[in-house]
């Protein structure tokens, strides 16, 4: 891996490294550019992310084509009502010689795709959360740890729920984003189509290594921050709370509760990424505001009265803005 001089020449390389991503990306992924950043960025601050989005719209392609751009790991968990936490982590057998022998599972990768993730019940999704909090699971008391870098990038189907179980608030929360994916336009389903019923199928290069995306993530955390912006964000996260004195008049009307500290510390992460691959190297108000929903919108919940007028997330977050 290259040794960069400073601060400065690992932001180009970042921003370099980026845009080659993006590239090899589309080749497969046609549209979806805000979503490719979203998990791009979620990835490189060290972050998880849950994808929302109806059969059909390329939400498992989409992680195995990123993973096939990095040079790193990946394992896919197809999340069913009979998996069992041994099935995510592994177990202790016993092998020839009648000892213990620790068989790893398939967290023990640098990419995870939970793929319906709200398919099991919380038993088994909660052997993900020490994964995405301590990058380590406990085996019999054993302490083991994963392999740097690690991202958790779950899906869900909005539409059918009958026989799923909602992802408890604590680990809703340890995801950095939760992206909506939207159906593609007319002209972008024509490219779909032709590029996926044909014999050509595209080649995905390796555009990046494990070892310098661990320095990347490194770079992103010393990025300075200016006190306003900080200032902005915790402002931000705050005027969501009901019931407290700084709350938004929107939310005491719409919200049940609202975004806990963690929304303010990934609002500033994301905030630091968004300004290095546009050529910044402090975050400004606006890196912030073009993350919140998707850093916000899964760490509040809505009330009664808002669900009943059809008041979105999605729309107190604007109002909020």
């Amino acid at each position: 891996m290259k040794e960069f001089k400073n601060e400065v020449e690992a932001a180009e390389a970042l921003k370099v490294a980026y845009e080659k991503l993006k590239n090899e990306i589309s080749k497969v992924i046609i549209g979806q550019d805000e979503v490719v950043k979203l998990v791009l960025t979620s990835i490189f601050c060290k972050g998880h992310s849950l994808l929302v989005g109806v059969p059909g719209l390329a939400k498992t392609l989409l992680i195995k084509t990123i993973s096939d751009a990095l040079n790193i790991t990946f394992n896919r968990i197809q999340f069913t009502p009979d998996l069992m936490p041994s099935d995510i982590i592994g177990a202790e057998t016993l092998d020839n010689e009648r000892n213990f022998k620790f068989i790893k599972g398939p967290v023990f990768a640098n990419i995870i795709l939970a793929d319906e993730i709200n398919r099991t019940p919380p038993k088994t999704q909660s052997a993900l959360l020490e994964a995405m909090q301590e990058y380590a699971v406990t085996i019999a008391g054993e302490h083991h740890e994963l392999d740097q870098p690690f991202f958790v990038l779950a899906t869900q189907n909005p539409i059918e729920q009958e026989g799923t179980y909602p992802l408890p608030e604590a680990q809703l929360d340890r995801f950095m984003f939760n992206i909506f994916l939207d159906y593609p336009t007319y002209d972008q389903e024509i490219e779909i189509v032709k590029s996926t019923t044909s014999a050509n199928q595209a080649e995905i290069s390796k555009v990046i290594s494990k070892e310098e995306i661990i320095e990347f993530q490194k770079l992103i955390s010393k990025v300075p921050v200016a006190d306003n912006v900080i200032e902005y964000a915790v402002n931000l996260v705050q005027k969501t709370r009901p019931g407290t004195e700084v709350a938004a008049e929107i939310a005491n009307s719409y919200l049940e509760w609202g975004a806990g500290p963690r929304g303010s510390q990934y609002l500033i992460t994301g905030a630091k990424f968004n300004s290095l691959i546009n050529g910044k190297f402090s975050p400004d108000i606006e890196d912030v505001q073009s993350i919140a929903k998707p850093v916000l919108r899964h760490r509040i919940l809505r009330n009664f009265k808002a669900e009943a007028e059809s008041i979105t997330v999605d729309y107190i977050i604007e109002q909020l803005l």
